[in-house]
């Protein structure tokens, strides 16, 4: 299990506490530090069964600043979103948990942390 993380996020600080209470074993990604590429972000994506602007948090200002609420939600446009996820990771929903069965969950609640958990 691998959990990408920004430790100034509270969410983030709060699924390594309910996975250490767990005694759950896993690796902690930085990933404002240890920026996925975009290969990478399209794995995960498929692990979550979502699209890039699913998991994007457009109320940051780099969000703001290349007007992503405006950009189409469609196929045409994934790479596009994908590119932009894997240049300005801050953009990046957090925490993303990637459980050893192949799926991922998104672990901003206990419950999806918890899924992430039964999922080993």
């Amino acid at each position: 299990m691998e959990i990408w993380i920004n430790p100034a996020c509270s969410k983030c600080r709060s699924a390594i506490g309910l996975l250490d209470a767990e005694g759950a074993e896993y690796t902690v990604r930085r990933y404002l530090e240890d920026v996925p590429s975009a290969d990478e972000i399209r794995g995960v994506l498929a692990r979550l069964g979502l699209e890039p602007w699913d998991i994007t948090r457009t109320q940051e200002a780099a969000a703001e600043e290349l007007g992503l609420k405006d950009w189409p939600r469609n196929e045409a446009s994934r790479d596009r979103w994908v590119t932009a996820l894997a240049e300005h990771p801050r953009l990046i929903q957090r925490p993303i948990i990637t459980a050893d069965d192949g799926t991922a969950v998104v672990g901003r609640t206990d419950e999806a942390v918890r899924d992430a958990l039964a999922r080993e």
